[in-house]
């Protein structure tokens, strides 16, 4: 596994205005990264709209039940278009070490995608991100999302993404 780091590529920031549009990006980015695998991480504060980004995209990738935070499990695997998306939400995780109780270094970021909230709690036994995402109270109100891309994948998921929210797609 590669070590998480903050110190990624570029930082670039998307207004969202509110939970529909939270919704709307987490949509947009389930299609952009389609059928492959990886690494994408968020930060924020608690309510932000970690969850709510992550519910969206889990559901637009074809999840038909219901999405679930998984702040007392840990982890929660979907199975989806024949791969596995594993969403974590590590903000209570009191030692990373117990991740490799839940089997994350097993985890195919080749095959299967991950979705970590919290990161920086998980340290040193996640994988590198591709797309490190932070959510954060705009002072306009609404919300303000920046990246870090880690990968050229990450790069192209977070561009793609952005560039068809703002044509409104």
């Amino acid at each position: 596994m590669s070590v998480y780091t903050s110190a990624m590529l570029k930082d670039v920031p998307l207004y969202l205005a509110d939970e529909a549009a939270t919704i709307k990006f987490g949509v947009l980015l389930a299609h952009v990264i389609s059928g492959a695998g990886g690494v994408i991480t968020l930060k924020g504060d608690l309510g932000a709209g970690k969850t709510c980004l992550v519910r969206s995209l889990i559901q637009a990738m074809g999840h038909a039940g219901r999405v679930v935070s998984p702040t007392y499990t840990l982890m929660e695997p979907y199975a989806i278009g024949g791969r596995q998306v594993f969403h974590l939400d590590l903000y209570r995780l009191s030692d990373a070490e117990e991740l490799a109780y839940l089997g994350v270094r097993d985890i195919n970021p080749q095959h299967d995608l991950i979705l970590v909230e919290w990161p920086e709690n998980g340290a040193h036994m996640l994988p590198l991100a591709d797309l490190a995402l932070a959510i954060r109270d705009a002072s306009s109100g609404g919300r303000e999302i920046s990246a870090q891309m880690g990968t050229q994948c990450g790069t192209n998921w977070w561009l793609e993404a952005v560039a068809a929210f703002k044509a409104g797609l």
